[in-house]
């Protein structure tokens, strides 16, 4: 707490771990400011955020995980959340950065839709209705 006061800061910093993940390619989800509703927010980065999270949980559900697992999988992972833009008014952006290789088949969009296989097998498709 002293040492909070004498920077006049009034939250802790944190320097990060020695032991840093080094993940090359990430697959980007976006969302702007704009509710599950359908209402426009003005320049509200909660929401935008929320918004790439619940797209990438809608992505990852289309791959066989239920909702409460692609969470898990958002809360777990070593994802990055960035706001990416505040100028775009009325809109906010922001984005969810999920490395693509936490995975153990490859979770790229591509023109045959949602595949889940490990690497190396044959590519199955899955049934949509999931």
């Amino acid at each position: 707490k002293d040492g909070v006061a004498k920077y006049g800061i009034k939250n802790p910093v944190f320097k990060p771990s020695p032991i840093t993940p080094n993940y090359k390619d990430y697959l980007i989800f976006e969302g702007i400011s704009v509710d599950e509703q359908g209402k426009q927010h003005y320049l509200d980065v909660h929401i935008a955020y929320r918004q790439a999270c619940l797209n990438a949980i809608e992505y990852l559900k289309k791959f066989g995980y239920s909702g409460a697992q692609a969470y898990s999988i958002l809360g777990t992972a070593p994802c990055q959340g960035h706001i990416s833009g505040v100028v775009d008014v009325p809109n906010a952006c922001a984005t969810l950065w999920l490395p693509t290789e936490i995975f153990d088949f490859d979770i790229m969009p591509s023109s045959a839709g949602p595949i889940k296989h490990i690497k190396g097998d044959i590519q199955m498709p899955l049934s949509q209705d999931k």
